[in-house]
C-alpha cells in the first residue's frame, strides 16, 4: 500500500483510541493490507476473563454464521496480567492465508498490537491509569524515557507525522516553508536513531 496513504490511517486508529470508532479503524488498517471479512480485537486478565472482546465485519450484512470454518491469523501480546489478542478472518477454509499474506500482517504487528494496549488503556476509569493520555504525554514521555532532546519545533513535526499530517500540512498549519519542516524531521530522525515515518511509528510503539 502506497505510504502517503497508510499514515493517515495510523493517525486515524490513534486518535479514535478510547472510542467505540477504535475496532472500526483498526478493521479498516488492516483491511488495507489484506483481503478480509472480520477483525476480532480481545483483552483478557491472568484469570482469563475477557475485558474487551469485540469482532467487526467488512460487510454489516454478513451473518456470523459464515464464519462457522473460517481461515484466522493470531497476534498476541502479553504484558503484565493482561493478554491482547487481535484476529483477523476470512470466512471458508478455502480462502486461507498465504505466506506473503501472513508476512505483511507480521510487518504491521509491532503497531497493532500497542494501538491494542492504549485503547484498552484508555477504556479504564481515570483513577485506574498511571500512563499518559494524549499522543503528546505519550511522545514526551518516550523522549524522557530515551534521554534525548529535541526542540520544540523538532518534537511538533513527529507529532504531527504520528498524528497522519503531511509535511506540505505541517508546513501549513505552523506557517513554515515545507524545506524548513523537512529539516526538523531531518535532525529529529538523527536523534532518534530512525530512518523515516514508519520507524518514528515502531519508535513510539514499541517497547
Amino acid at each position: 500500500m502506497n505510504a502517503h496513504l497508510l499514515y493517515p490511517q495510523i493517525g486515524k486508529v490513534i486518535a479514535s483510541t478510547g472510542s467505540r470508532e477504535f475496532p472500526r479503524m483498526l478493521h479498516n488498517l488492516i483491511q488495507a493490507h489484506l483481503t478480509i471479512d472480520a477483525t476480532q480485537i480481545r483483552q483478557s486478565c491472568s484469570n482469563d476473563a475477557s475485558v474487551i472482546h469485540e469482532t467487526v465485519f467488512t460487510s454489516e450484512r454478513r451473518p456470523q454464521a459464515e464464519f462457522s470454518d473460517p481461515s484466522r491469523l493470531h497476534l498476541i501480546r502479553r504484558k503484565g496480567d493482561s493478554r491482547y489478542e487481535i484476529q483477523v478472518l476470512r470466512a471458508g477454509s478455502a480462502y486461507g492465508f498465504s505466506a506473503h499474506e501472513r508476512s505483511r500482517l507480521d510487518d504491521i504487528s509491532p503497531l497493532l498490537l500497542p494501538m491494542l494496549e492504549k485503547h484498552a488503556h484508555a477504556l479504564r476509569p481515570a483513577t485506574e491509569r498511571n500512563a499518559p493520555e494524549s499522543l503528546a504525554e505519550r511522545f514526551l514521555e518516550r523522549i524522557a524515557q530515551s534521554g534525548l532532546k529535541l526542540s520544540a519545533r523538532e518534537c511538533q513535526v513527529c507529532l504531527g507525522l504520528l498524528a497522519g499530517q503531511t509535511a506540505p500540512e505541517q508546513a501549513e498549519h505552523l506557517q513554515l516553508k515545507v524545506n524548513t519542516v523537512e529539516s526538523y524531521l531531518r535532525r529529529a530522525a538523527i536523534k532518534l536513531g530512525i530512518s523515516g515515518r514508519h520507524s518514528l511509528m515502531r519508535w513510539m510503539y514499541t517497547e
